[in-house]
């Protein structure tokens, strides 16, 4: 048995109690969890302030002195320990709010210790909360002049001694039992090509490095370890799903495609929008399913493309499908089709959760009878239900809002899977879709229609409110439409923002009727109701459309030329870009307008900015992941492949590019695995292999 597979309760100081803590809260089951629990950064322990520095420092401080007093205050769940910390230069109080039992005896009065907190200024007066203290009797040589980590920690667990010194204690005790062999997953010529650490060696200096450079290099090799097995998880995955899944092949174009692409279509093809075709005509010759990413951002033709795709499935025979996550934009994809191809002699249907009875049984015997050529809808396409006599292509736009297992049931529509063409609006950044998407083959319309203004994008707060409606009548009486967008229905009562309700009133008592007409449309409201009160804007009737995110998709409405976003701190940036792309659809000049509270935090003033200072959706989606993170922008459907100990796609996204030449170089000579010199990299594979799911199959 390797020894790093031992229960974590036999490694001295822990014991089935704490054991049962560190499974529960931090995953950590064996020596080996424990091992691979990395320092999330370091502290230059070497490095005194002064208690008069602190309005000074940013961040954490360490310093120096004695505890003068120690008292409780409050009861129930305010109740909070004191101690008064005192050092040549000024004094401060130490507080904790929780963990009293474990604490208060280890506070003595007048015994010089050293204690590492984060100072806050409440009032006029400065506090610790919740420092870590050290006797200057027991420092460590290493706590005195090195680089100490820091490692993450619960509540619970820093109750029972697990905080940040607590883990690092118990790794200290585990470092000496590392084995003297740990197999390294990185072949010797990549080690020396890159100058790295043996895996050995960077677990030891990643746990204590003797400065700042070591921690710099053991990190660098760990992150590229672990990236590299990600970015090879996917290519093998990606080659598998091709050499093992065989697709339809569509030999022609076909008549219906060559009609409408000479005769009907509604205006010129961008470059772009030529060079996806193409690659999705490749595709269809191969033989092979094709799997595809197509990115364009807010109004580059994804629709237009789509078309195209599906068409291309009729004239060769088969039947195709888009499926949508919201009715609002399933039924402006079915209007916007057939409209389209009005003159063809194309069947297309629309069916999602609200069609009645008998017109879905006329949809379903359509279906199977082959009458039916493309199929629009929602999740109600999923249903066992839905059965086509011979689908060859399906299309899933915003595919991110369906999880990975509803999308899978679309594969077993037909004796082979169809085709999938997988659409976003919302540009992923370069080093996510690498990964997250690196199995399927990515499309990329990057160019715009001509014609399209660029939008202005203007931040405004609360003292501009007369303004922004002057600004709207003058924008109406040339005739224009505009959208206003609240986060909220109704009244929250910890959130003071505008909701949509009091927004309402208010639009109301400025815009009167009968001289202005509004719309009011949300996610309660009843199918039919939405309807009618999207089409009166879509139709003219209404000057106004008062709305929540349910019109972030899908709206197309070229009049209306002004977006207001109140409360638009509340959203986050790719929802704001997306909101922004509801205007700018006609020839007009377009206006976004961001309204927000007075006091608004760091990041969103960042958000406001960025949208204020570009229209590029690539740009803001690398912002946005900077910002939030991968996890957060992809949702939890993808979150297994984002499992990451130590690396960050956000911010190491060099690494992730060079991950990706390495594994793509290494599969290139040995596709398999099959050389001596990567039989451990092999071992590590399939290992993983068989703990995650192929995403290339369901996505």
């Amino acid at each position: 048995m390797n020894p790093l597979d031992t229960p974590i309760e036999y490694l001295k100081g822990v014991g089935p109690q704490r054991g049962d803590l560190l499974k529960k809260e931090l995953n950590i089951h064996t020596f080996s969890d424990l091992l691979y629990y990395f320092p999330f950064r370091y502290v230059d322990r070497s490095v005194i302030h002064t208690l008069r520095q602190m309005p000074e420092l940013e961040g954490y401080g360490q310093f120096r002195g004695v505890i003068t007093a120690v008292g409780e205050l409050g009861t129930g769940r305010s109740k909070r320990l004191i101690a008064r910390f005192r050092d040549s230069t000024g004094m401060v109080d130490l507080i904790w709010f929780q963990g009293f039992q474990w604490i208060k005896p280890n506070l003595k009065i007048n015994v010089p210790i050293q204690i590492y907190g984060r100072p806050k200024l409440n009032g006029a007066f400065w506090s610790i909360p919740h420092p870590e203290m050290t006797p200057i009797a027991e420092l460590s040589e290493e706590l005195q002049r090195g680089q100490q980590p820091l490692y993450s920690s619960t509540e619970k667990c820093s109750a029972k001694g697990l905080h940040s010194r607590g883990i690092e204690k118990l790794v200290q005790t585990l470092l000496p039992q590392i084995p003297q062999v740990i197999p390294d997953f990185i072949p010797n010529y990549l080690l020396q090509e890159l100058q790295l650490y043996s895996h050995r060696e960077a677990l030891l200096q990643v746990h204590q490095p003797t400065d700042e450079i070591t921690a710099h290099k053991a990190r660098y090799r760990l992150k590229f370890e672990e990236l590299l097995v990600l970015q090879l998880e996917v290519l093998l995955k990606r080659e598998q799903a091709k050499r093992e899944e065989k697709g339809f092949v569509f030999q022609e174009v076909g008549e219906v495609f060559l009609r409408f692409y000479n005769e009907l279509l509604p205006f010129p093809l961008t470059n772009a929008q030529k060079r996806v075709i193409k690659e999705i005509r490749k595709d269809f010759l191969s033989g092979k399913h094709m799997n595809r990413l197509l990115q364009g951002d807010v109004g580059s033709g994804k629709t237009v493309v789509s078309l195209l795709t599906m068409l291309i499935a009729v004239g060769n025979g088969y039947q195709a499908a888009l499926m949508a996550p919201t009715e609002i934009l399933a039924s402006q994809h079915f209007v916007s089709l057939k409209e389209m191809v009005k003159d063809m002699n194309v069947r297309i249907e629309l069916l999602t959760g609200s069609v009645k009875k008998k017109e879905r049984t006329r949809i379903h015997e359509g279906l199977q009878s082959g009458e039916v050529h493309i199929l629009v809808g929602t999740h109600a396409l999923l249903e066992d239900v839905v059965q086509f006599k011979n689908i060859g292509v399906v299309v899933i736009d915003e595919q991110h809002r369906f999880g990975v297992a509803q999308r899978g049931k679309m594969w077993k529509k037909n004796t082979l899977p169809p085709h999938i063409l997988v659409m976003t609006a919302t540009p992923i950044p370069r080093t996510l879709a690498m990964t997250i998407y690196g199995d399927l083959d990515v499309s990329v319309i990057d160019e715009l229609p001509p014609g399209r203004k660029p939008i202005q994008t203007i931040h405004k707060f609360e003292n501009y409110r007369s303004n922004l409606f002057s600004f709207m009548r003058g924008e109406i009486a040339l005739g224009r439409q505009v959208y206003v967008v609240y986060p909220l229905i109704e009244e929250s009562k910890n959130m003071d923002y505008l909701n949509l309700e009091q927004g309402f009133e208010s639009l109301s008592r400025s815009f009167p009727i009968p001289q202005y007409q509004i719309s009011i449309v949300h996610g309660r409201q009843k199918t039919d109701v939405k309807d009618f009160e999207m089409q009166r804007f879509i139709k003219g009737e209404t000057q106004i459309m008062v709305a929540t995110t349910v019109i972030e998709v899908g709206v197309n409405v070229p009049n209306a030329s002004v977006m207001v976003i109140e409360s638009a701190e509340r959203f986050g940036l790719s929802q704001l870009h997306q909101l922004r792309g509801r205007v700018g659809r006609g020839a007009e000049k377009s206006y976004c307008i961001l309204m927000t509270g007075d006091k608004i935090s760091r990041e969103a003033k960042k958000r406001m900015q960025t949208m204020v200072q570009t229209n590029d959706g690539f740009e803001i989606a690398e912002v946005d992941m900077q910002l939030r993170g991968p996890g957060d922008i992809m949702g939890t459907q993808q979150s297994g492949i984002l499992d990451l100990k130590i690396a960050n796609l956000t911010r190491d996204g060099e690494i992730v590019t060079l991950a990706r030449e390495w594994a793509n170089k290494i599969l290139s000579i040995d596709p398999r695995l099959n050389l001596p010199e990567h039989a451990t990299l092999r071992e590590r594979m399939i290992k993983q292999f068989k703990t995650k799911p192929n995403w290339a199959k369901i996505s």
